[in-house]
Parts: structure tokens; sequence; C-alpha cells
């Protein structure tokens, strides 16, 4: 079902009218994570309205010119082939490896979107290989799982690198020792109007997130766990700011999480303070001025499994609250308190429904 529809899929561009995001090699990877494999074609029919025709070719992208073409959304097309042609000569870990710190730079290009499609593409070849959920199924037709999956990263480096936007520098707002805390201390920007670029280029000063040197990857990871787990939290109580775009202040860093089993653990680090620095942009973006309750959600949570929770991301069917809630129940996370099934139940209430 999942090759299928990202086969269906790739013939599509990675954005619509101007520069919003083709969520649905996102949105198809995630319900099929979540156990509902079965609704995947219908909902791409459901979401074909959405779709353009992919981009034409403008520039080809080389070994020698990649530096210039970097940011330059007019070369989407000649970036995915680039990265296609990377990734049929050589190991797709080997690829990721030389580009992730390339692009980390520019994390929030696309309003993060490339990197949340990165990561879950990652996420679909590390099943391929351990044959966890989305591997594929061994019966039927004989078709290779990596074609279309290779395919489907080649598309996600590619958007990247054509959208790669660095944040403005920012001044340091005080140091903290919990993820939660230093989300909390988080300025939102001073004017809550405009696009997120606007928004992004209006931001002056971030909280200093872990206060702390990071020891080794493996605390990397585990900070990146807490990070991801404070902003599903913080979701709960402060969505009603935005609710479509602060979803990116959780799925962002948590694409990166997803990713870091495939990199080489030097790369780690850094990516955990691309990470914070995504998610405190979009919190400052869009975070509202007061935080509102969630203990009717959470009463409601108490008594209800993650299954539950995403069938009803599943059934309202917008592709930003299934995206939420295959973070904010993701297993890797470790979340047992009903917050975090608060969380993608506010998703669900506040986010307009598709169909």
């Amino acid at each position: 079902m999942l090759d299928e529809a990202l086969e269906r899929l790739h013939s599509t561009g990675p954005e619509r009218n101007g520069w919003l995001s083709n969520h649905a090699p996102m949105a198809v990877e995630a319900l099929v994570r979540g156990g509902h494999g079965g609704t995947v074609h219908r909902w791409v029919d459901r979401y074909r309205d959405k779709l353009e025709q992919a981009p034409s070719p403008y520039a080809r992208v080389t070994e020698e010119n990649w530096k210039e073409a970097m940011g330059d959304p007019r070369r989407i097309a000649d970036w995915t082939t680039y990265f296609g042609v990377r990734l049929a000569e050589g190991p797709w870990r080997t690829v990721l490896a030389t580009w992730w710190p390339r692009l980390l730079p520019g994390i929030v290009a696309g309003a993060t979107h490339p990197v949340i499609r990165t990561g879950h593409a990652v996420r679909t070849l590390l099943a391929t290989e351990t044959g966890g959920p989305g591997a594929g199924e061994a019966s039927g037709p004989v078709r290779d799982p990596a074609q279309p999956r290779l395919a489907e990263l080649a598309h996600a480096l590619g958007y990247w690198a054509a959208r790669s936007q660095a944040l403005p520098r920012v001044r340091a707002l005080g140091s903290y020792a919990r993820a939660g805390e230093a989300l909390e201390a988080v300025p939102a920007n001073g004017r809550q109007s405009g696009g997120i670029r606007e928004r992004l280029a209006r931001l002056d000063a971030f909280p200093v997130w872990p206060a702390a040197e990071v020891r080794g990857p493996e605390e990397a990871a585990e900070r990146l766990r807490e990070l991801v787990a404070a902003a599903v939290r913080r979701y709960a109580t402060h969505a009603h700011g935005e609710p479509v775009m602060l979803v990116h202040a959780a799925t962002a860093p948590n694409a990166v999480l997803r990713v870091l089993p495939a990199l080489p653990s030097g790369l780690w680090a850094p990516s955990l303070s691309a990470a914070w620095a995504a998610s405190a942009a979009v919190t400052a973006a869009y975070g509202p001025a007061r935080a509102a309750s969630a203990t009717a959600l959470e009463a409601e949570a108490e008594v209800l499994d993650r299954a539950e929770v995403f069938a009803r991301a599943a059934a309202h069917g917008d592709e930003h609250a299934v995206k939420f809630a295959d973070t904010a129940l993701d297993p890797a996370l470790h979340l047992t308190d009903p917050r975090a099934r608060a969380a993608a139940l506010r998703a669900v209430e506040l986010i307009e429904p598709v169909w």
C-alpha cells in the first residue's frame, strides 16, 4: 500500500499554490505506520485536489555548483534528480551522512516540512532493513520496496536543498536545564502576523538549551526525546495559538530523532542543536500568550489507548492531525501520561476536518 501510494505521489510536486507543502507522502507513511494502510489510497484520492504536477527542470545541479544551487526553489526538480542519481550510485546512509550536515543549517526550510518528510522517508527505509512496520508484504507480486522508498528520500532531500533557509542570528536569552522550561521561556514573536518566512525573519532571542554541554551521542538522543515530549505536551495547552503551524514544533524535532539511527554518531549532537532551533522558532512565531486548560481532554485520554486516539486522527483525515498523532503517540518517546494523548485529541478538536 505504501509503495503504491508513493509511486502515485512521485509524479506530483512538493508544493502547491506557490509554496504550500504537499503533505501526502508524510501522511500516508504515518497512516501505514499507525495500522491504517487500508485507507491510504482513498486518502490520496481525496487529497488529490491539493496536488500539483512536479515542476520542470530549471538548471542541473552538479558536484561543482551545488553550493550556489542551495536554497533556489526554481531547482526543486533538479535537486530531486541529483539526489536520485546519488542514491542510485551508493548506499543511502552514505548519501544521507554526506548531506545531513550541509542541509541541517537550513532546517526551517519550507516551514520545516522538508526535514519532516526526510524523517518519514528514513523511518521507512530503516523499516525496510529490519522488517518492522511499513517494511512491505512478503506475499503478492514481486516488487523491490527500496525503489519507491529511495525515490521518496530523493524527493525529500531535494525539497530541503531547494528551500534551504537559515534562521537569523539571535542573542542568548538565559539557559535552561529542561526542555519544557526552555520552551516556556521562548518569547512570543512581537508581531503575530504574516507567513512563517516573515515571522522567522523577526526572531531576535532564544533561550539556551541544554544549559550544559551534551556528553556523547546517547545523551543527545535522550535530550532530543525530551524536547519532542515537551513540545507534544505543550501543544495540549497552547495549540489554540495556531493549531496547524504549532504541530511542527513537535514533528520537526521528532523527524530529526527518527533520522539519528541512520547517521554517524558524531552528527547526533549537531542534530539536537538544529532541532531545538527549529522547535523554538516555530514556538516563537506562533505561540499564544496564555495557556489553555487541557483537563477535560486529559480525562478523556485516560480511557483511550494509543490505537484509539490514532484512529480518531485517521478518521478526521487532516494531514496535520494525522502527522501530529503519529508523533504524539510515537512509542519511541515512551510517553505513557494522558497529556500526550490529550495533545493528539487537541489537534483533532482544533484543526478543521478534511472530510
